[in-house]
């Protein structure tokens, strides 16, 4: 292995590891957490996972996996935990469609309608832990609609696209200095 391709290999772990750490503390430390079982709303809980993502496929696994790893960590109970852990999906699809189709961020309504094509994804991954929660024994104040369909479901394609962009926006600049190959922008 040549020296500039050990060199961007120790780089892209390095980021791996602290965008992983952070993904790990953000739970653990968020001074904003809302609960309303069984939805939990951790601002910038997704910021770490979307910004791996634009890297790549990899990293995005390994870091929405530490992201599951907080929320474990952090005492979340198991359908939350499971929720974060369902993230996997959006990730895995995220990443490579980034990888292979970049043009998917190329102007405001393509990014627009890849985040919620991916919030989508994200929404029904969640709905479907808390589903099963739901017909086994998880104790909820409202209906079925209510709760799993509104709050869970559009719940989370609400705050994954505030994430989204967020990512975004702490991507953009950052991309420019971070000297490693991304998935988005080329």
């Amino acid at each position: 292995m040549s020296a500039s391709k050990n060199a961007l290999q120790i780089r892209r772990l390095c980021v791996a590891s602290l965008l992983c750490a952070i993904a790990i503390l953000i739970p653990i430390v968020s001074p904003i957490k809302i609960q309303i079982p069984p939805m939990s709303f951790t601002l910038g809980s997704h910021l770490t996972i979307f910004i791996a993502m634009f890297i790549s496929p990899a990293i995005g696994i390994a870091v929405e996996l530490g992201a599951s790893l907080g929320f474990l960590l952090a005492g979340f109970p198991p359908v939350v935990v499971l929720r974060a852990l369902s993230q996997i999906f959006f990730v895995a699809a995220g990443a490579y469609i980034l990888k292979n189709k970049p043009e998917v961020m190329s102007s405001p309504l393509k990014i627009f309608l890849f985040g919620i094509f991916l919030n989508i994804i994200h929404g029904i991954a969640e709905a479907l832990v808390v589903t099963y929660f739901w017909f086994n024994g998880m104790t909820h104040d409202g209906t079925f609609l209510s709760t799993v369909i509104g709050l869970v479901g559009f719940g989370t394609l609400v705050h994954g696209m505030l994430d989204y962009y967020l990512g975004i926006l702490v991507w953009r600049p950052v991309s420019h200095v971070t000297q490693l190959p991304a998935s988005w922008p080329r």
